[in-house]
């Protein structure tokens, strides 16, 4: 590892590259999607502030939490002068995107759960479909895999479930 001096303000990209653990074209395509800025020495050479560290790390750990980069990018856009987001900027963040990890995990559960009977109802289990999707009422929704994607059709019930019956009320 090359080592940079301490008191270095700025790095190169393959400094940056190295400290950061990021190849230097994953940090071109950051540059390009505004996560990240450089300013350009005479030689047309990248020098990014020392700060840039910490914001490549904010990036990857969104990355690694599912957040699309155009999220992570307004995120960051909301930090006044580019800054490099601090702990109260992450717990902000961070409780802004819990619902939307929330949404993500019960998808990834009810996949895993109905991954041996049903992928959706588009479907390769026809013979209980007719029961749970009777007419196709789900295609009329729209196109996709409506019962996986929680965000398309909220959880009622699936095709390896059988469907609530109604019950008679007393005379």
């Amino acid at each position: 590892m090359t080592k940079v001096a301490w008191n270095s303000k700025e790095l190169t990209v393959g400094q940056l590259a190295e400290r950061s653990g990021v190849a230097v074209s994953a940090l071109h395509f950051y540059e390009a999607k505004g996560l990240i800025s450089s300013r350009r020495t005479a030689g047309n050479q990248r020098r990014y502030h020392r700060d840039t560290l910490r914001r490549v790390a904010f990036v990857r750990l969104a990355q690694r939490l599912g957040i699309p980069l155009k999220t992570i990018k307004g995120a960051l856009d909301e930090l006044p002068d580019e800054r490099t987001p601090t702990r109260a900027d992450w717990a902000r963040l961070s409780a802004a995107w819990r619902r939307e990890l929330d949404d993500r995990i019960e998808q990834l559960q009810r996949l895993r759960d109905d991954l041996t009977d049903c992928i959706g109802c588009g479907c390769l289990s026809l013979d209980r479909c007719a029961l749970a999707n009777p007419h196709d009422r789900l295609g009329d929704e729209g196109p996709g895999a409506r019962r996986i994607d929680t965000r398309l059709s909220p959880p009622q019930f699936c095709c390896s479930t059988p469907q609530p019956t109604a019950t008679k009320a007393p005379a």
